[in-house]
């Protein structure tokens, strides 16, 4: 993606993204911007939502395990992923974002646990595309499709979709279709391990496949972005475009010979700007535009990482935190770090891989840094790098998304 060869910016209705400019219309309404962290501790089976106008608990909600935490497209969702305990909870933000034209209305209500869950064998990723949630399982040879706005509405009613065999693999809706990973049966594994992926297929809606399995080794990391969808794979990043009604397009983006050894297995997408930002490595990470000669760009971090985010609103920026404890300002038109400030104390790479370590959400002009060795959050302006406040959150706060926004109130 270069500076003369920008991707069209496209329009979207999500939470968590652009502001878009009001009317005098809107203007006459009550203005209201509102924003909520998502925060799940380390060790206890407990997720809290925190109001960051007030910094108060607004809603702890138990859970049966520690948790994953994702948040649905539209924000109006946080699933907390219980791998170990067979389950998914689903938390209604309180937060609905709706598009009125030339303005935005909100709408504000208590955050609540839904009565409903989802149980299978080992949940792993809860993929939203608009309101198709597509949830994997990488015990159960299936995964399951529903609609956000009907498990809202406590009428979620699951279909479910055969992956051919147990692996830890993924599932994306794209319209008419969907993407699933596929396993390599024919590899050697130890009792009780999963195969690992070879590719991805093409389903319709029935189940059934469309065109051949495009390859993709050890298929891990997958983001939308505009009408693009990405898989991280060893031989490059695969992609998948619109087709219509034969089904999307896949086209594998090689890594090529410019690139050093290694491969990317994290992706994010941009919003308002078509591309993809992915890990390469710990230490590097690659800007990605699908439709450049040289789709990938690549960028030395200073030390490991150990988190990274875009922010949906600033198109520019992406924050990258890295083991010394230093918050990094990539600007991603120009593929360089144009700042950097520390903002917690060291946290190694070293150790297990789910130890406890920092983790970001953006929350309008500010960014939350969990830090769970001091039983906070830091709260960092996203112009400075700078932090702001710091949050007192009881235990080990660790995985944190943010949901909010800005709109009129009636």
């Amino acid at each position: 993606m270069s500076r003369s060869g920008l991707p069209a910016l496209f329009a979207t209705t999500i939470l968590a993204t652009l502001a878009f400019p009001l009317t005098s219309h809107a203007e006459e309404e009550q203005q209201r911007e509102t924003w909520r962290l998502f925060i799940a501790d380390h060790t206890q089976p407990v997720v809290r939502a925190i109001d960051l106008e007030t910094d108060k608990e607004i809603g702890r909600f138990d859970l049966e395990g520690y948790a994953a935490l994702s948040l649905s497209d539209t924000g109006r969702t946080v699933f907390a992923v219980q791998g170990e305990q067979n389950l998914i909870h689903a938390i209604d933000t309180g937060i609905a974002l709706s598009d009125h034209g030339e303005h935005r209305d909100i709408e504000v209500k208590e955050p609540r646990l839904l009565e409903k869950t989802i149980r299978g064998q080992k949940p792993g990723h809860v993929v939203a595309h608009g309101d198709d949630l597509a949830i994997f399982y990488d015990r159960g040879g299936k995964f399951d499709l529903l609609g956000e706005s009907a498990l809202l509405d406590g009428k979620a009613e699951l279909k479910a979709y055969d992956t051919t065999a147990a692996h830890h693999g993924v599932a994306v809706s794209t319209g008419n279709h969907l993407l699933v990973s596929v396993p390599n049966l024919e590899a050697t594994v130890k009792e009780g391990e999963l195969p690992p992926r070879l590719g991805l297929r093409v389903l319709d809606k029935e189940g059934k496949q469309v065109g051949d399995v495009a390859t993709c080794t050890g298929l891990h990391g997958e983001a939308t972005s505009a009408r693009l969808a990405a898989f991280g794979c060893a031989e490059g990043v695969l992609v998948a475009r619109p087709g219509g009604l034969d089904g999307p397009k896949l086209e594998m983006l090689a890594y090529g010979d410019k690139l050093p050894e290694g491969k990317v297995s994290t992706l994010l997408g941009g919003t308002s700007m078509q591309f993809f930002l992915g890990n390469y490595g710990e230490d590097k990470v690659v800007l990605i535009d699908a439709d450049a000669k040289e789709p990938y760009r690549l960028v030395e971090l200073p030390l490991r990482r150990v988190d990274f985010i875009l922010d949906p609103a600033k198109s520019r920026n992406a924050y990258i935190l890295t083991e010394d404890g230093k918050l990094h300002l990539l600007d991603v038109v120009d593929g360089v770090i144009t700042k950097s400030e520390i903002v917690t104390e060291p946290y190694s790479k070293d150790g297990h891989w789910r130890d406890a370590r920092p983790r970001l959400a953006v929350a309008g002009n500010h960014l939350a840094i969990t830090d769970p060795r001091q039983s906070l959050v830091r709260v960092i302006d996203t112009e400075t790098l700078k932090e702001t406040r710091t949050i007192a959150v009881e235990g080990q706060p660790f995985a944190i998304v943010a949901a909010g926004g800005s709109g009129a109130t009636h």
